[in-house]
């Protein structure tokens, strides 16, 4: 059995400031996400590694260039909503069809941003094939979905991928995770997870490759730009590279669901 690793990234209006006490312009916000996709595209390419990215509609409209450009580099190109700081059920068809718009292509999969709850109904009256928007185990003042399945399981048809979490204890892969603990911790965790179920999905952002310590004079925790920009870059490498030297294969989510059900 191929162990696979499943990276992917919410390619979205950088918004966090406002949570933070801060102001930033669209333009700014856009900017964060592009520029630190960019750096992240070379790492990606180096290693020849195919991603998932979950795009806003907003952001695929303002940069349709690049939403092209991912996925003629064959990542796959998934919806992240139309807007990433509010939502109505119709963004779940709305957003679907722009990024089909602007890739000419299909749209098999639906992240909600900050992993908000989503009925399984109206995701797939939206015509989508995967839902990844459950991060199953307990963040204060955000979700406790401890008692989620760990793993790919389906819900009235619709398969569902939560992010990936140690067996057991149920340490969350995500993100924050990634810039706050150990490198080596975070690795050990990955193994282990990867080694129970047989693949791990990770989830990040472009904007966490760009220093966004400042970014509209918002006053963020220190866990929250810890190990931001360039270190994030440095992680991000050192990950794919000893999942190279351990075999383990990298997928787009859509490919290995496929690989699933054939």
């Amino acid at each position: 059995m191929s162990l696979t690793v499943l990276l992917s990234y919410d390619v979205e209006e950088f918004d966090m400031p406002f949570e933070y006490e801060g102001k930033i312009s669209m333009e700014e916000q856009l900017a964060f996400s592009t520029n630190g996709l960019n750096k992240l595209l070379k790492i990606l390419d180096k290693y020849n590694v195919k991603a998932t990215f979950y795009c806003t509609a907003v952001y695929a409209l303002t940069k349709r260039e690049v939403i092209q450009k991912l996925h003629l580099a064959g990542h796959e190109i998934a919806s992240h909503t139309y807007y990433h700081s509010k939502f109505a059920v119709e963004d779940l068809a709305n957003s679907k069809q722009v990024l089909q718009e602007i890739i000419t292509d299909k749209v098999y999969g639906l992240r909600m941003p900050r992993m908000m709850p989503v009925l399984a109904k109206d995701v797939l009256a939206a015509e989508y094939l995967y839902n990844s928007s459950i991060n199953p185990t307990w963040l204060p003042g955000r979700y406790n979905n401890l008692k989620a399945s760990r793993v790919l399981y389906k819900k009235e048809g619709l398969n569902q991928l939560p992010a990936s979490v140690t067996p057991l204890f149920r340490i969350p892969l995500f993100w924050l995770s990634f810039h706050n603990f150990p490198f080596w911790f975070y690795w050990q965790c990955c193994k282990r997870a990867i080694k129970k179920d047989g693949y791990v999905n990770l989830y990040f952002h472009p904007w966490e490759f760009e220093d966004y310590s400042k970014a509209g004079n918002a006053k963020f925790p220190g866990y929250v730009i810890k190990n931001a920009g360039d270190e994030m870059l440095k992680r991000t490498e050192l990950l794919i590279k000893n999942c190279l030297k351990n075999n383990y294969i990298f997928s787009t989510t859509i490919n290995w669901l496929k690989t699933k059900e054939s």
